[in-house]
């Protein structure tokens, strides 16, 4: 039976987490060791072609499945490079698009079981479904099979994460799909326009052409990754042409129509592309503007949107409590993670402290790992329950782009720290080297890059950004 809204004497749960990524998952996890009856809500969120997100798409899971493609767009080099060390295939090794699916959604699969199991062992409480505010203290929440009721929570703790930002042409959620949903279509994806220079567009054009895919990135400005140092952008551009991307420079997408019969991707039938990878007759039309004005058209088999992301925010009743939030939908909070409503707190996946945090680094707005939301969720619950406890520190995040060659920064980008201390005050430090791996190919000679930054006068260390294979174990793991 459904509770009436108004004072409310006491609660259902102490404490309701709205998200199961690794900040849901800490901070639920915490509390429960402080004796609080926590429930954890995973909300049911509709991608383009209407499926539904689930447990595993959560931060923690997504970044693996980066790291996975990545993984296996790097076995198709190490294919090739094993023959320089005495390895002979009898069939010429080719890839299986379907194969690779299916094991990605097993690992998804794996991790929604595993994280559920580990949050009801621990003693929360778990519902996937929809929710939504009706009033202070007061959720409505909505099963998978529709039914709804209404919970007292004494404090929310929100950490959906984000979602893939859509460029609002026509055909765009008709026709094109997001990261989240390409690694989950039975059939490859052939030749392919990847829209927008955001990191998870670099990632994706890096991860299709290693799986020998023909691919077009195109970027609405003549940089890549701007708002990234910008030496080492170009450095990661520079590596991805010679690798086979194709760069369409200063376009936007205006409009995506359908051509020919089409099934969740290309058709069975691969043919041969233009620069060696892999198409199908058939497909998309992309209307494609110049910034000078000039309208072209292009066919393709996929077209790929990774335009930014925005945060799942919207339709859940925050505005109904007073909670406030910025004119693009992310919610504001304190140092503390506390919302413009006191029993409410947002963890940085969903604020606009991570995107501000790294704006200010220099390094571009790219989110935290699934490490440091895990210990800013851990930090939140010793506030709430076990008294006053530092904030986390979102002032040097470690962060890594799954590109083909691997960038790892952590720290000020060379242009901000130019412009924070002055040129006269840093000492930058780089080197160029070959990892004995590629010797014997040899392949990609000096395309590995270290740089170091120092401010001068405190002989303080600004910044370490790497460019190198396996980076990403060095850097963000050592540091979270």
């Amino acid at each position: 039976m459904e509770q009436p809204i108004g004072p409310l004497s006491s609660f259902d749960y102490d404490l309701l987490v709205v998200g199961a990524g690794s900040g849901g998952q800490a901070v639920a996890k915490e509390a429960v060791g402080f004796n609080k009856r926590v429930l954890v809500i995973d909300p049911v969120t509709p991608f383009s072609e209407g499926t539904t997100s689930v447990l595993g798409w959560s931060s923690v899971t997504m970044a693996t499945v980066r790291q996975l493609l990545h993984r296996a767009s790097q076995l198709g080099q190490d294919i090739q490079d094993s023959q320089k060390y005495g390895w002979r295939f009898k069939e010429t090794a080719s890839h299986c698009w379907g194969d690779l699916s299916d094991a990605l959604l097993g690992h998804a699969e794996s991790c929604v079981l595993g994280v559920r199991r580990d949050l009801t062992e621990c003693g929360a409480a778990y519902l996937r479904a929809g929710w939504e505010m009706l009033a202070p203290h007061v959720v409505e929440v909505t099963d998978t099979d529709g039914r709804k009721s209404r919970l007292s929570v004494g404090t929310l703790v929100i950490d959906p994460g984000e979602r893939p930002r859509y460029p609002g042409v026509p055909g765009d959620r008709e026709h094109c799909v997001t990261s989240n949903e390409l690694f989950s279509r039975p059939r490859p994806p052939g030749r392919t326009l990847v829209v927008g220079g955001s990191p998870e567009g670099v990632e994706c054009a890096g991860f299709l052409a290693g799986l020998g895919h023909e691919v077009t990135l195109m970027l609405p400005t003549s940089d890549l990754l701007p708002g990234f140092d910008l030496k080492m952008s170009r450095k990661i551009e520079n590596h991805m042409l010679v690798h086979g991307v194709h760069f369409l420079y200063e376009h936007t997408l205006s409009k995506v129509e359908q051509i020919g019969a089409q099934d969740g991707g290309v058709s069975a039938a691969a043919l041969p592309g233009a620069r060696g990878g892999l198409r199908a007759p058939g497909g998309l039309r992309a209307s494609l503007l110049s910034r000078d004005g000039s309208a072209t058209q292009e066919d393709f088999d996929t077209v790929l949107l990774a335009v930014g992301i925005e945060p799942s925010t919207s339709n859940i009743g925050l505005e109904r409590v007073g909670v406030k939030c910025s004119p693009d939908g992310w919610v504001l909070v304190n140092e503390l993670d506390q919302t413009s409503v006191d029993h409410v707190y947002c963890l940085s996946s969903s604020t606009s402290s991570s995107s501000s945090s790294s704006s200010s680094s220099g390094l571009g707005p790219h989110c935290p790992s699934p490490v440091l939301r895990a210990r800013s969720g851990r930090l939140l619950a010793h506030r709430l329950y076990g008294g006053p406890t530092p904030p986390c520190d979102y002032s040097n995040i470690p962060l890594v782009l799954f590109t083909p060659l691997e960038y790892s920064a952590c720290g000020l980008s060379e242009e901000r720290a130019n412009a924070t201390f002055g040129e006269a005050n840093i000492e930058v430090y780089h080197s160029y080297y070959w990892p004995l791996e590629w010797t014997v190919p040899p392949r990609d000679k000096n395309s590995c890059y270290v740089k170091v930054i120092c401010h001068v006068p405190d002989q303080v260390l600004t910044s370490l950004t790497v460019t190198q294979r396996e980076s990403e174990a060095m850097m963000v793991r050592g540091n979270c």
